[in-house]
């Protein structure tokens, strides 16, 4: 199967790269962070300036013309697809189970503080351990989600206080 990336530079551009294209480059690893890429008879130099593993968002050089480009691959589309992308809309006032599944964990309950981005559950789905973070700083006004209880898509787990 061909994996296919999405990704956006600078916030702006989108490019659809495919994993054969990717393994088709010619790339010698020059210094930490810095390579020499040959496509297609020309030569680029490209530099990891940063990297955020976890958001996959890099800062990259090439020919010392600075991109921000952020990486969604075939797990972050379905993601998407499937309304689990919470973080895109800042106004969640609360979060429903994105699909059937196992709440293996609540990290959170009632009245408590949270941060953007602080892990709120854990919903096993698809033999996947699906983490459910806060899509926003707030405060929790009720948690539905059990440990060990099984819920359907669209039940309310979590509820924000406005």
């Amino acid at each position: 199967m061909n994996t296919i990336y999405n990704t956006k530079v600078n916030e702006s551009i989108e490019i659809d790269i495919n994993a054969n294209e990717i393994a088709s480059l010619d790339v010698i690893e020059i210094d930490k962070d810095k390579y020499h890429v040959l496509q297609s008879n020309k030569s680029y130099e490209i530099e990891v300036i940063t990297s955020d593993f976890v958001k996959k968002q890099y800062v990259i050089k090439v020919n010392n013309n600075k991109f921000i480009v952020d990486i969604n691959d075939h797990l972050n589309q379905l993601i998407d697809n499937m309304g689990l992308a919470l973080s895109s809309s800042k106004n969640v006032d609360s979060i429903k189970a994105p699909m059937p599944g196992l709440i293996l964990d609540v990290h959170v309950k009632e009245g408590q503080e949270v941060k953007e981005d602080e892990a709120l559950l854990v919903l096993e789905a698809m033999k996947m351990e699906n983490v459910i973070t806060s899509p926003h700083n707030g405060i929790i006004k009720s948690v539905n989600a059990i440990k060990g209880n099984t819920v359907e898509k669209g039940f309310l787990l979590i509820e924000f206080d406005s």
